[in-house]
């Protein structure tokens, strides 16, 4: 599988090449268009993401966002998981999953599900981003603190703290509103130029 995005950083489009028999996961209201012969089939009931197959003479896909803004490949090796916002993957192929529940995301945010996701595996995970996607890379013990509304996604070889930016304003675990990241490297943290919501 092969992503070649265009039109960015403000109205990306991601293209997805596929070979013979490779699937996909995307949202249907994504898909803008895809090679003939391209096969859809549902993950479950109600209206989530579907999975694409490609034929035996192989196919692509064109996936936009439903908001302007940047898509972003990120090629997982299988040596790193990563924390990604929540409804940030525009794609997956079968090779990366969602682990569900994750660990270190149970310290975080306890019982609730919150403002992230985790993924692990190899291939390209597209994100669609707010905004054009920024990088900070940060050395061993260098913290940043980073406004969870603007979180793209960050490696398993960081270490966050969650707090409250003021403990007598409403905070949202499930948006990250009212709350603070601080993200101690080395790592490079993967943030989009506009806030999500």
């Amino acid at each position: 599988m092969r992503v070649n995005t265009r039109h960015t950083p403000a109205f990306g489009v991601a293209r997805v090449v596929l070979s013979a028999g490779e699937a996909v996961e995307a949202h249907p209201d994504t898909v803008l268009a895809h090679s003939f012969g391209v096969v859809r089939s549902r993950k479950g009931k109600g209206r989530g993401p579907a999975i694409f197959t490609a034929p035996a003479q192989g196919g692509w896909m064109d996936l936009a966002p439903r908001h302007p803004g940047d898509v972003y490949p990120l090629e997982l090796s299988g040596q790193l998981g990563w924390s990604v916002a929540a409804n940030a993957v525009l794609s997956r192929p079968a090779t990366v999953r969602h682990d569900h529940p994750w660990p270190a995301h149970q310290t975080l945010f306890g019982g609730d599900s919150g403002f992230l996701k985790h993924y692990s595996g190899t291939g390209p995970l597209v994100f669609a981003s707010r905004g054009p996607v920024d990088a900070l890379t940060l050395k061993a013990g260098e913290v940043v603190t980073v406004n969870p509304l603007f979180v793209l996604a960050y490696p398993d070889t960081v270490q966050v703290r969650l707090r409250a930016l003021d403990p007598a304003e409403p905070q949202s675990i499930k948006t990250g509103e009212g709350l603070a990241l601080d993200v101690a490297g080395p790592g490079t943290v993967l943030v989009q130029t506009r806030p999500s919501g």
